[in-house]
């Protein structure tokens, strides 16, 4: 999810320098930060309450976690063909809409009493997450100095980490004591704040010309095939395929499992310690990745792959599964920071095509993982979801030890 734009609708005008502040704008950059934060919690705030969601919702633990499912799938369904639609509208209007959109969403999910419905308001949510995705790095690179586009795309996308370390544990929290409602209308308020901040400090900028923006359609899928021919591209592909894929099945389902070992009044606690490894490693991979990108893909790999042998076997012990879910956010925190980064340097000239792809088996990916992991709790129960994850991880650690000369260098640009 912290995923470099589609198809550079938000970047129509090359970067051209002259224009460009000399600063960051922190102001407006914390305020995308905020959108991105609104984005990944609206998307994985449901793992921390699905118990209860599932209860008043009148449907089973399986069924509400297709409720990550359906966002995943309104991201995959829509996002390049709206992003195309959309490519011509001014940034800060684009912008307004998304945000817009999670306040309408997040609200119907609040206070909605029927399954279906709810289900409608989570698709939607994932539509407007799409676009957020398409325009949140690219409006950030344009405004920041040409040097510093790099720290720009950073500080907009901490709200990813910051959803996991903060968000999730604290709608958990809030969901425990006054109801899941609640967290989701939170949510909703958040929005209503972001759009006045939107409209404060955000600067606007044009959307593509109708020039670039036919070029663009017309060559899409020609650019997609000339990425798939990069050597170093479909390695990236299939990790960050199956890397979210054994990520988001236990993630979905976390408040299930721990549910099953007796420690459901610790979610709130496990999943802050989880983001709280995240954060961590979010900071070891911004210091490393131009020198060590490979074997920080290897480390992250192993370390979720070992998290969840250790919740397999050595679930009976607490102090293991806290042990285990720091290895865990060790391993994820810095995957999204460092598949995008390897899938941008392997497609070259056709990195936008490139990222487009990832954005997409992201979020095929994440549907995936909410009907595997359902499938696997309903037919072989809660430790199945662990024992998914370690094999999965498997071919994961493969791959990327394989590609080693395209797709994942022991140094940025095979340097």
């Amino acid at each position: 999810m912290s995923l470099t734009e589609l198809n550079r609708a938000g970047h129509p005008d090359g970067g051209a320098d002259a224009a460009r502040p000399r600063k960051l704008p922190l102001a407006a950059l914390l305020a995308l930060a905020t959108t991105v934060f609104i984005t990944s919690l609206t998307e994985t705030l449901p793992a921390g309450l699905l118990p209860a969601m599932s209860g008043d919702l009148g449907v089973g633990e399986s069924a509400a976690g297709q409720t990550v499912t359906v966002y995943a799938l309104g991201t995959v369904l829509t996002a390049i063909p709206l992003s195309a639609a959309t490519a011509r509208w001014r940034r800060r209007k684009l912008l307004l809409t998304t945000v817009l959109g999670f306040a309408l969403a997040n609200t119907v999910t609040a206070l909605s009493p029927y399954y279906p419905l709810t289900m409608v308001a989570r698709f939607a949510a994932g539509v407007a997450a799409g676009l957020a995705w398409a325009l949140l790095a690219g409006y950030a690179r344009r405004m920041a100095p040409a040097h510093l586009e790099g720290r720009a795309i950073a500080v907009a996308m901490a709200g990813i980490p910051v959803a996991l370390s903060l968000g999730v544990p604290a709608g958990t929290f809030v969901g425990k004591v006054v109801g899941w409602q609640v967290a989701f209308l939170v949510m909703t308020g958040l929005a209503v704040v972001l759009v006045g901040w939107i409209m404060a400090a955000v600067p606007d900028h044009p959307g593509q010309t109708a020039e670039k923006g036919a070029k663009g359609a017309k060559g899409g899928s020609s650019s997609m095939r000339a990425a798939l021919k990069a050597p170093g591209v479909p390695p990236v592909l299939l990790v960050t395929l199956v890397f979210v894929l054994a990520h988001t099945i236990l993630y979905t389902y976390i408040a299930t499992f721990l549910d099953g070992l007796g420690m459901s009044g610790q979610t709130d606690v496990v999943l802050l310690v989880f983001g709280g490894a995240s954060l961590l490693s979010i900071w070891a991979v911004g210091v490393l990745i131009n020198r060590r990108l490979r074997a920080l893909m290897v480390a992250g790999s192993l370390l979720v792959a070992v998290a969840g042998a250790m919740l397999a076997l050595l679930s009976g012990a607490p102090g293991l599964v806290y042990v285990a879910v720091v290895l865990w956010g060790l391993g994820w925190g810095g995957a999204p920071t460092l598949l995008q980064t390897a899938a941008g340097d392997a497609g070259g000239n056709q990195a936008d095509a490139a990222q487009a792809m990832l954005v997409t088996l992201w979020n095929v990916a994440m549907a995936g993982g909410g009907v595997a992991g359902g499938v696997l709790l309903d037919v072989l129960g809660t430790m199945a979801l662990p024992w998914s994850a370690v094999g999965l991880m498997v071919p994961v650690v493969i791959v990327v030890l394989v590609a080693r000369t395209h797709g994942f260098p022991a140094r940025r640009g095979g340097s």
